[in-house]
């Protein structure tokens, strides 16, 4: 492990250095023993602060797990935009969607497990920043949609929110970091089928 320097409240780094520092542990502290199985005694020990300071900068361990999920989706958010940005169609755009999210989730699945179970207990336990990961990646559906309404290339006539909210359902398996971990077999030849599907529900 890392070793990390003692902060001193009254002489050391700023408030936003020692959240980064208790972070940037934390990650890798998590990343090694599991989310669930560490305390934030566990957290403290191995930082070399007192359990007592981390409370000064997170009132609980989920308080530090947030800014690391937060951190995490960020991440695949970057993917999912960098993959739709060049798409020539809405089309394109949606195939797109799709496969970057399940290769950013099985990436993170095979490359950083333990890190990968605290996308899936921020997902089971509702935490704030898997809801609003969820939203953007519904919201993202919902204006790809829109847009692909205003071209031509997809029907009008279904409501846009009845028609996002079924198109994130049938996404959902292949998404969420809960119900990914149990289709990882399926993940890379689900994308192109389930594209496929949604492209042909919303053909005009």
């Amino acid at each position: 492990m890392t070793e990390y320097t003692n902060a001193n409240p009254s002489r050391g780094p700023s408030d936003h250095s020692v959240r980064d520092q208790i972070v940037d542990a934390a990650t890798e502290h998590f990343g090694h023993f599991g989310y669930e199985k560490t305390t934030v005694s566990d957290l403290a020990k191995s930082i070399g602060f007192s359990k007592a300071y981390i409370y000064k900068f997170f009132d609980s361990k989920q308080a530090i797990g947030e800014v690391i999920c937060a951190n995490r989706l960020a991440t695949v958010m970057e993917i999912v935009n960098a993959a739709i940005a060049e798409a020539p169609t809405a089309a394109e755009k949606m195939r797109r969607l799709l496969r970057a999210l399940t290769e950013a989730g099985s990436d993170l699945f095979f490359h950083d497990r333990k890190l990968y179970d605290i996308a899936a207990v921020a997902a089971r336990d509702k935490w704030p920043s898997a809801v609003r990961h969820e939203e953007r990646l519904r919201q993202l559906v919902e204006h790809i949609i829109l847009e692909g309404r205003q071209t031509g290339e997809f029907e009008r006539k279904t409501p846009l929110d009845e028609t996002a909210d079924a198109i994130y359902l049938v996404m959902r398996p292949y998404i969420s970091p809960i119900q990914l971990q149990c289709n990882l077999e399926t993940a890379s030849s689900a994308a192109a089928l389930l594209s496929s599907l949604i492209l042909r529900s919303l053909s005009p």
